[in-house]
């Protein structure tokens, strides 16, 4: 296999680089919104929840939306309406106001996001996990700016809203740079008009399983991992903030590593492989009292984590019964139902027995992961083996 980067290639990933700058923005920006606010973490923490559901109400619309309008033109209306979103957060201290806010950049980013899969997931040189997991490294890459970008805004005196409405000017630069790039172009990879209305096949939802799994342990770890490593280190606070930095650049290099791997070996064995690097760094990282060592296992980690979302995806789609954008609007689902029950489930568990105990979940959820896995292999082969 081959992977050919052509403008339409580079304006997907640039095109997920602005939500990639959105989300991981998002993050640092929402308790800054919070002293503004004089709110509780928990009422805060609700704009979380809006982001979820808008990713939620994606999986019901995005098939009949790439339908009706075509992939490359709902790739753009994701696009304007993460910078909408954007705008409306930063507009007013108002809640109601700020939460709408997360709900449209979540529905509308989630657009990018599945479009971007499936643009990249249908190219006939056979280099579509390429692609996906070079597209999500550009994400990690342009993401890892937007607290930058923040933090400096805000040292600044120019706040935190500065740095991050810059996803607008760098949304429009992306426009204007790629204005050359017709609708056709997006379409000239497409093996097929989308399907719409057909049921989807069992081995999908097996697949399916697997992002809902792989996603919480991302938000699992990027969330929950710091507190573990205060608790167990000793280490300030802030010295153990730095866990979600590890982890970003394990998932920046892994992805961008994953791009060759892909091309080199088949998706199934390859996410078995970054599942089981997951699971071996979150070991290190789980045992480890010395900080140095948490913080390297936490960089493995992310090294497995960066390949389980482009391959997950990958597969879903690839099992999806010629069915890609409705399969790819279901992803919406999976990341909706994780994003708002992982974290939350695991701090539930921690108030009852520890955080340190409560994340045992990772590992659990990482073997699940794997076993549903190994069952649509398992069901690859049998189909074979009657066809043949």
């Amino acid at each position: 296999m081959q992977l050919t980067r052509d403008r339409l290639t580079w304006l997907v990933y640039l095109q997920l680089g602005c939500y990639g700058y959105f989300l991981y923005g998002f993050g640092p920006a929402i308790p800054l919104l919070r002293l503004e606010q004089e709110v509780s973490r928990g009422v805060s923490g609700l704009h979380g929840t809006a982001l979820a559901a808008g990713t939620l109400l994606t999986g019901v619309v995005f098939a009949k939306l790439t339908a009706r309008f075509g992939r490359g033109a709902a790739m753009w209306l994701g696009v304007a309406g993460t910078c909408a979103g954007a705008v409306l957060l930063t507009a007013s201290t108002a809640l109601p106001v700020t939460l709408a806010g997360a709900f449209v950049a979540g529905f509308f980013g989630s657009i990018v996001v599945n479009g971007s899969a499936v643009i990249l997931a249908d190219r006939r040189s056979g280099g579509g996990p390429a692609a996906i997991s070079e597209a999500n490294a550009t994400a990690a890459g342009i993401g890892l700016v937007a607290p930058l970008a923040i933090g400096l805004a805000v040292a600044q005196g120019l706040g935190w809203r500065l740095g991050l409405l810059m996803v607008v000017p760098l949304s429009a630069a992306v426009a204007v740079a790629f204005r050359g790039v017709r609708a056709a172009d997006h379409r000239a990879g497409l093996a097929e008009a989308p399907v719409v209305g057909r049921r989807l096949p069992g081995r999908y939802w097996l697949a399916w399983l697997v992002l809902v799994m792989c996603i919480a342990v991302e938000f699992c770890m990027t969330i929950w991992s710091s507190d573990v490593m205060a608790e167990r280190t000793g280490v300030s606070s802030g010295a153990a903030a730095t866990a979600v930095t590890a982890i970003g650049l394990g998932m920046f290099a892994g992805r961008l590593a994953g791009g060759r791997l892909a091309l080199r070996f088949d998706t199934a064995h390859l996410l078995l492989a970054a599942l089981a690097l997951a699971g071996a760094g979150f070991a290190v990282f789980w045992l480890s009292t010395a900080a140095w060592a948490a913080w390297a296992g936490l960089v493995v980690c992310g090294l497995g984590i960066s390949l389980h979302f482009p391959l997950g995806v990958t597969r879903a789609i690839a099992l999806s019964g010629g069915r890609p954008d409705l399969a790819a609007g279901r992803v919406s689902w999976a990341a909706g139902l994780a994003v708002g029950f992982g974290p939350f489930g695991l701090g539930a568990l921690a108030d009852a027995v520890g955080t340190h105990r409560a994340f045992l979940l990772v590992p659990a959820l990482l073997a699940a992961a794997a076993c549903c896995v190994l069952l649509t292999m398992r069901s690859a082969t049998r189909e074979c083996a009657v066809a043949a």
